[in-house]
């Protein structure tokens, strides 16, 4: 029989492997074994340590992965281990990730539905010049769909400022599916909009190049006691503990790997500072450039007439 102490130490490398995308479920597979054949004997320290590692198990869930497969074994896992707790706070807790695991997993497969759908309309032809074609219908270009929206909302604020009811209630209705249709897709056409006005342009995904050659440092004893107890990932939010990769950007600032690639590919910047790095879109490049220089020229201009200005003081 294996000693507790051996239990421990399994249970530690197991915590560590958890990080590990392609070793999760095989490692939450061995946890959940491990529960169902020592916790019922075991001390209340290896107690503590089986409730340990199945809360870093919904930590992690929660901060970093959405496949289907990793939330079930990690429900089987949480349900296993509410059925063996004793403490009530504990147990109220593993409640919760229970639950939160099955919304989670209700979501997924809302998700797959509503895509089953879309893909059923799609795939549909459409009218074009009187004739019904095989292919679906292409997506409507931005300036397409800007004009719908204003449009749109025009037709229902042109009823309510009148005050009259309007009769044509298909005309209603259509133009409020419509606007449905086109909120969804704000997210989409809003910053464009804005881009235009504002002449800024969004900034591309960070080079692929670049962040694979961020610095990877683990986490030490050392650095914890630097950082602090209270020590998180920005992104995640997620304490740091001992042996966490962290990925650092030229600002020093660090996040783990898993969080920092898909926020870059996002935002491009620093959570923390907003530093940019560098994209591989060249035109965008020349932008900031471009930018850097007048911004100078704008400093330059600025401090001339500081100067005029005390000369004649």
């Amino acid at each position: 029989m294996a000693s507790e102490e051996g239990i421990q130490q399994t249970l530690q490398e197991l915590q560590k492997q958890l990080a590990k995308k392609q070793m999760f479920e095989k490692s939450v597979s061995t946890i959940r074994s491990l529960l169902q054949q020592h916790y019922s004997s075991a001390s209340p320290s290896l107690r503590q340590a089986f409730y340990t590692v199945v809360c870093r198990v919904a930590t992690i869930l929660k901060t970093r992965y959405t496949s289907p497969g990793f939330w079930n074994a990690g429900l089987n896992l949480f349900q296993e281990a509410e059925q063996l707790v004793s403490d009530a706070s504990e147990r109220k807790h593993l409640q919760s990730c229970i639950a939160q695991a099955r919304d989670q997993l209700g979501e997924v497969e809302n998700q797959s539905e509503d895509l089953r759908s879309t893909e059923n309309r799609t795939n549909r032809g459409y009218l074009f010049e009187g004739h019904l074609t095989v292919d679906p219908e292409p997506p409507q270009p931005d300036w397409l769909v800007q004009a719908n929206l204003l449009t749109a909302a025009a037709t229902l604020l042109q009823g309510e400022s009148s005050g009259e009811q309007v009769e044509d209630t298909n005309s209603v209705e259509g133009a409020v599916n419509l606007l449905q249709d086109l909120v969804d897709r704000l997210d989409n056409i809003v910053p464009e909009i804005l881009d235009v006005d504002s002449g800024v342009p969004r900034a591309p995904p960070a080079s692929k190049e670049v962040v694979a050659k961020l610095p990877v440092t683990t986490v030490t004893e050392e650095v914890l006691v630097k950082l602090g107890k209270d020590a998180v990932c920005s992104i995640c939010q997620e304490n740091l503990v001992v042996d966490d990769k962290m990925q650092e950007l030229p600002c020093k600032h660090m996040f783990h790997p898993p969080c920092l690639k898909p926020w870059l590919d996002q935002h491009n910047s620093c959570p923390i500072c907003r530093h940019e790095l560098k994209t591989d879109d060249h035109a965008y490049e020349s932008w900031k450039e471009r930018e850097k220089e007048a911004e100078e020229e704008r400093k330059g201009a600025a401090n001339a007439v500081r100067g005029g200005e005390y000369m004649y003081v």
